[in-house]
């Protein structure tokens, strides 16, 4: 008799089996296009052959496929090496993975015992079980075709439901969602004819101003009793303009018919659509725990191999997720599950020595949030993450300078976490060590238009919390115009909408930032990001200053100056295809209402691009030339310091005086003239922020423009610095002459 778990079991190698073609197909492309590519170009198309084969190595595992796993774990190696440049694919070598490949299937096709066949250039020994008969399988195989006779059968008396293949349902979906630009496009029309009923008005008002004129002209010729020879021509243009007013507003009260009519078409269309849209939608979502089956098995089998001893706890089973998402998400998640015994919770003797339960606690937690979104946070009570560590890593591995990670605060040491190949285990193993999952959770997140964070607290534990869409369809943008090029920004991550103006713009560390809430926040130019070429009447000068959007995903935020924010509405995403699969800060395109196609950005790719850019908003740029002549004041204590400021801005062409201390400066302010003062923080009598203090608050010198050049480099000095009336704040551990230039330049 079956018993439940090999019930179960079944189940879930019937879902591996539609998982693993996928990954094997793609494993397949892959090596035929490493065949044809140049050397020089295969680098991409190693880095998928690899992700693919640990993708599939991770659900073989999860369903006790041994055989797979260590073929995959053979293959990872190949791929490996060709990745860091110790082997080289050769004709020999594409023969056997395919020949591998074509093993894998075997073992996976209905009935099967395949043997597989050793490959020249194998790193270690196929495993020999592959090479002999699976009975139990073959048993486990032919009960699940008889029961799938049985349920046949029953089924084939049941007139309350029907099986469809899933590919038939997104099809009709994907049918479903054409169907909004329809609502678009009569949305579009009722604008339209809005636009036409307004020139009725101004028609009206004109006609207004001439018909005394007229009827004058009327009573004047029905009073002048002698007739001359161009009184036909004058009463026959009098009757036309009588006619035009008649026939004008004739027209009028058509269109204003037609605009109610067309309203109402709107609205029957616009529901008919959301309707067909939401019932569509319900067609794909499934419960989440469609597919954690698995997970807890996961769980206890690296728990096995490891050594220590875990528990999962899942919560929020029953949240519906659209289908896409969930088969995206699940690999995703069993790295995270990989990660937290791997590199998260500790032996059980270690534990009992921190006074910590022996069997650790891991939890993965779903549920809904506000924005049609979810939330999937998946944490254990396990040692932490050492941010110390993680950096050092990240320098071993070239991917940071050692000043650069001396400079990184706890939290963005951790998020270094989810670079590639960064790992912080010792050595490779089947479940660590290649610095990869973590690299896979981010991209299938930010794929999804998601994000994900980490958190971790030394001792008590980590988690990471992955944010997507609950389903994948429809979106809503605001669509804004940067450089003549109208452009549609996800509505989700766009936090606020601010008009900022030129002297509210600020440096820091020789950056443009605006104060957003007591918060510095980063300020860059869209169209410069983007590398756009700048529109004709782009340069014309707005009093009102600048239109900024401040995008958001996690802990980041960036502010983006655009020329003008025009609507928000719904937008259906149209994916790109060859061979624009991957545009940079793209994630696809739009047709809108007006039949005008935008495209539509990649939040997460945009704050990349503006980290690395440094890009600095037109209306804010600092002048070509420095202002010459103009006169400074340097405050500094330290005399080297105060000779190196001076000797730089005097070296520009600026007349530079000095101060030894914040009293002294705040002396000269008062008696002399000074277009700038640039001031030291840590100085004896009166420091930096109180001198930025007293000078805001003197009347006379409110308006002098302050730059602030310091060690402190914490963020709660900086918005200190700028709270007290800072127009810039400069760090002297990454300190750049030409920023000090680039800043003086623009406030004077």
């Amino acid at each position: 008799m079956d018993t439940p778990e090999a019930s179960f079991l079944r189940q879930l190698r019937a879902t591996f089996q539609l998982e693993a073609a996928e990954h094997l197909h793609a494993i397949t492309a892959g090596l035929l296009e490493l065949e044809k590519a140049p050397p020089q170009a295969r680098g991409d198309w190693v880095e998928t052959v690899f992700r693919e084969a640990h993708s599939l190595k991770g659900g073989a595992r999860a369903v006790d496929y041994s055989e797979i796993e260590l073929l995959c774990q053979s293959l990872e190696d190949v791929f490996a090496g060709w990745r860091r440049g110790t082997g080289q694919p050769t004709p020999e070598a594409f023969d056997g993975l395919h020949r591998s490949l074509d093993a894998i299937a075997a073992v996976l096709a209905p009935g099967s015992a395949a043997a597989v066949p050793a490959w020249p250039g194998a790193p270690v020994a196929l495993p020999a079980a592959l090479a002999q008969p699976r009975p139990a399988q073959a048993q486990a195989q032919a009960q699940a075709q008889a029961q799938a006779q049985v349920a046949g059968g029953a089924h084939e008396g049941a007139a309350q439901t029907v099986r469809i293949a899933v590919d038939k349902l997104e099809a009709r979906l994907l049918e479903a969602e054409e169907l909004l630009t329809a609502k678009l496009i009569a949305a579009q029309r009722v604008a339209d004819l809005r636009d036409l009923c307004g020139g009725f008005t101004a028609w009206r008002k004109a006609w207004s101003a001439v018909e005394p004129q007229v009827q004058s002209l009327r009573r004047t010729r029905a009073a002048n009793v002698e007739a001359s020879p161009r009184d036909a021509e004058l009463t026959l243009l009098l009757d036309f303009l009588d006619w035009n007013a008649q026939c004008i507003k004739d027209v009028e009260d058509r269109t204003l018919a037609l605009d109610r009519t067309v309203k109402q078409d709107r609205n029957a269309v616009g529901k008919l659509v959301d309707d067909l849209l939401e019932d569509s939608k319900k067609l794909l979502l499934l419960p989440f725990s469609s597919v954690s089956g698995s997970f807890a098995k996961v769980v206890r089998d690296l728990c096995r191999d490891e050594g220590k001893e875990a528990e999962l706890a899942i919560e929020g089973g029953d949240v519906e997720i659209d289908k896409r998402i969930l088969e995206e998400l699940k690999d995703p998640l069993i790295h995270l599950l990989r990660n937290g015994v791997g590199h998260g919770i500790e032996p059980p003797q270690v534990r009992a020595g921190r006074g910590k339960p022996v069997r650790a606690q891991i939890r993965l937690a779903v549920s809904q949030i506000p924005g049609s979104q979810v939330e999937i946070t998946v944490s254990d009570d396990g040692g932490g993450i050492d941010a110390a560590r993680v950096a050092r890593a990240a320098v071993e591995r070239g991917l940071l300078s050692p000043e650069e990670a001396a400079g990184l605060g706890d939290d963005a040491a951790r998020a270094l976490i989810f670079l590639p190949e960064l790992s912080i285990s010792p050595q490779v193993t089947q479940l660590s060590g290649r610095g990869l999952g973590l690299a896979i959770v981010r991209e299938k997140a930010e794929k999804l238009g998601g994000s994900v964070s980490v958190a971790s607290e030394p001792g008590r534990g980590t988690s990471f919390r992955i944010v997507v869409p609950a389903t994948q369809s429809t979106f809503r943008g605001i669509l804004v115009m940067a450089a003549g090029q109208l452009l549609v920004v996800p509505t989700l991550h766009v936090e606020r909408v601010v008009r900022v103006k030129r002297e509210e713009v600020k440096s820091v560390e020789g950056r443009e930032a605006i104060d957003l809430g007591g918060r510095a926040v980063a300020l860059v130019c869209l169209a410069e990001v983007l590398e756009l070429a700048p529109a004709p009447a782009e340069e014309a000068s707005s009093n009102l200053g600048m239109l900024v959007l401040v995008l958001g995903q996690a802990e980041q935020r960036t502010a983006f100056s655009v020329d003008s924010v025009l609507d928000e509405q719904e937008v259906l995403v149209k994916r790109l295809s060859r061979p624009l699969l991957r545009v940079r800060n793209v994630s696809g395109a739009t047709v809108l209402g007006s039949g005008r196609v935008a495209p539509v950005l990649n939040v997460a790719d945009l704050l990349k691009s503006a980290r690395k850019a440094g890009a600095t908003p037109r209306l804010a740029r600092a002048p070509e030339q420095p202002a010459r002549q103009a006169r400074i004041l340097v405050a500094e204590d330290s005399i080297t310091s105060r000779l190196l400021l001076k000797g730089i801005l005097e070296g520009a062409g600026y007349r530079v005086r000095t101060a030894p201390d914040g009293l002294a400066a705040f002396k000269l302010l008062r008696e002399e003239q000074f277009e700038l003062l640039v001031s030291d923080v840590e100085m004896p009598g009166l420091d930096g922020f109180d001198l930025t203090a007293r000078v805001r608050a003197d009347s006379r010198l409110a308006e002098l423009p302050v730059v602030l050049v310091t060690a402190r480099e914490s963020r709660e000095d900086r918005e200190r610095g700028l709270e007290a009336g800072a127009h810039a704040y400069l760090v002297k551990s990454s300190f750049d002459q030409s920023d000090l230039l680039a800043t003086v330049g623009r406030l004077i």
